[in-house]
């Protein structure tokens, strides 16, 4: 079997212009001849709905799509920053959504993936917030709008949200070890990949008697970003640079 690939927190924007090339090099160069590529939310730094078409959607879907078709299997997850990523966005990739949280066998071990966010149980507001815009009527009615009614909603969240963020103790912010334990129990998994933090990490804990690990992947930068590599021989952590 082949390798399997896990990404999350690309945050991909016209804005970025040195990330999105990044991951053009990463589609092109790297994740071919990958059996899956498992992208865990926040692949996109805003996305307002499928019909939107701005740079660097347009190069973005062509990339996916050719690595598509050179046989590697594409599964999405929505994050935070990209829950309208839809079934147009699928069909014009060949990309594959997937739930969050999802359980998988990754060379024998039992594994949950998510975003992350659903972890953060601390950070009340938000949550409230995350119930609040996954509604199916507020999604509907969102899409709804004309294109410039949702960028600019989408530039008040950004601006109100950076704000809250700064007024926000670090560990409000990060994961909740209980809801972890929770989440991990209920399914008897052994290991969980999320991201949405943007702490990088290996976490190795015992779960009732079991050694279990959570595995905490890289936001993506303009000079560097991290992916987990799974194969049958186990997990790495590699580094992909410009150029």
């Amino acid at each position: 079997m082949g390798e399997v690939l896990f990404i999350s927190d690309l945050h991909l924007s016209g804005e970025r212009p040195e990330t999105v090339q990044l991951f053009l090099d990463f589609l092109e160069h790297r994740a071919p001849g990958a059996e899956k590529l498992y992208i865990l939310g926040d692949l996109f730094d805003a996305w307002i709905g499928d019909d939107l078409e701005i740079e660097p959607a347009p190069q973005i879907k062509a990339a996916l799509k050719r690595l598509y078709d050179s046989g590697t299997r594409i599964l999405l997850m929505h994050g935070n920053r990209d829950f309208l990523l839809g079934e147009q966005f699928c069909a014009q990739t060949g990309a594959e959504l997937i739930n969050d949280p999802i359980q998988i066998d990754l060379f024998g071990t039992p594994t949950l993936l998510m975003h992350g966010d659903l972890l953060c149980t601390d950070d009340l507001p938000y949550q409230a917030f995350r119930k609040q815009v996954r509604d199916p009527a507020f999604i509907t009615q969102f899409l709804s709008r004309t294109i410039p009614e949702r960028i600019a909603i989408a530039q008040e969240y950004r601006a109100k949200s950076g704000e809250a963020t700064s007024l926000k103790a670090s560990e409000i912010m990060d994961i909740n070890q209980t809801t972890v334990a929770q989440y991990m129990e209920d399914r008897s998994v052994k290991r969980l990949i999320h991201g949405h933090t943007h702490r990088p990490g290996r976490h190795d804990f015992m779960l009732s008697g079991v050694a279990v690990s959570r595995f905490v992947l890289g936001e993506w930068h303009p000079d560097h970003a991290e992916f987990l590599v799974a194969s049958p021989e186990g997990l790495r952590v590699e580094t992909i640079k410009p150029g």
